[in-house]
C-alpha cells in the first residue's frame, strides 16, 4: 500500500513542505506583505478563518484534536483571493484558532496543512474559475488536508489514531467543498473584476 510505504517518512515530508510554504510566502511573495492591501487582506482573512474555525468544535479525544468547519472559510478565501492570501489565511488563521482554543500542540501542523490547502485551491482557481475548476480544486485541496493530517497522525499516534480521524477530517473537507467552494463560485461570478484585482 502506497500510504504505508510513505508514512515512515512523514516527519521529513512535513519539514520539506514547511520549508517550501515559508519560502513561498516570505521570499517569493514577500512583496504582497509590503503593500497595504496585501497586509490588510491577509490579516482580515486570517482572522475570519480563525473565527469560523472556532465557531463549531467537536473534540476528538483519541488524537486530542477537534472537528471544525474552518475549511469552508479556507476554501472560500482561496477561491476568492488566490494562492498567496489563501495560503497565508488558511495556514495562519487555522493555526491561530488552534492556539486560542487550547489545541496549540496541533498549531504547527495545521499551519502547514491548511496553508497548503489554501495555496493549491487558490492557485488552480486563479488560473481557471469555472464551476468544474473550483470543484476539482476544492476536492484536491480537501483531499490534501485529509492526507496531511493522516500522515501527522500516523507519525504521532500510530495507525489506529490516524484511521480514526479520517471520517471527521473527510467531513470537514466535504463541508468545505460544498459551502466554501459553492459560495466562492457564486460570489466570484458576481464580482469577478473586483476580486481579480485583489489577487496579489
Amino acid at each position: 500500500m502506497a500510504i504505508e510505504a510513505v508514512a515512515p517518512y512523514a516527519k521529513w515530508i512535513i519539514i520539506a513542505v514547511a520549508v517550501l510554504y515559508f519560502a513561498y510566502l516570505f521570499i517569493l511573495k514577500k512583496r504582497v506583505f509590503e503593500v497595504a492591501v496585501g497586509v490588510a487582506l491577509s490579516g482580515v482573512m486570517a482572522a475570519l478563518v480563525a473565527v469560523v474555525t472556532m465557531a463549531i468544535q467537536v473534540p476528538t479525544p483519541l488524537t486530542s484534536g477537534y472537528i471544525n468547519i474552518g475549511d469552508t472559510m479556507v476554501m472560500l478565501v482561496a477561491v476568492l483571493f488566490g494562492p498567496t492570501i489563501g495560503a497565508f489565511a488558511g495556514g495562519f488563521g487555522s493555526a491561530m484558532a488552534d492556539i486560542i482554543t487550547g489545541y496549540a500542540h496541533w498549531a504547527p501542523f495545521t499551519l502547514i496543512i491548511k496553508g497548503v490547502e489554501g495555496f493549491v485551491i487558490g492557485y488552480i482557481t486563479s488560473k481557471k474559475d469555472d464551476f468544474t475548476a473550483i470543484l476539482l480544486a476544492t476536492i484536491l485541496g480537501g483531499g490534501l488536508m485529509v492526507l496531511g493530517y493522516f500522515f501527522v497522525e500516523v507519525y504521532v499516534y500510530g495507525w489506529g489514531g490516524a484511521i480514526a480521524e479520517i471520517p471527521g477530517n473527510t467531513l470537514q473537507a466535504v463541508t468545505g467543498i460544498v459551502v466554501g467552494g459553492g459560495l466562492g463560485h457564486v460570489i466570484k461570478r458576481r464580482i469577478k473584476d473586483v476580486l481579480v484585482s485583489l489577487q496579489i
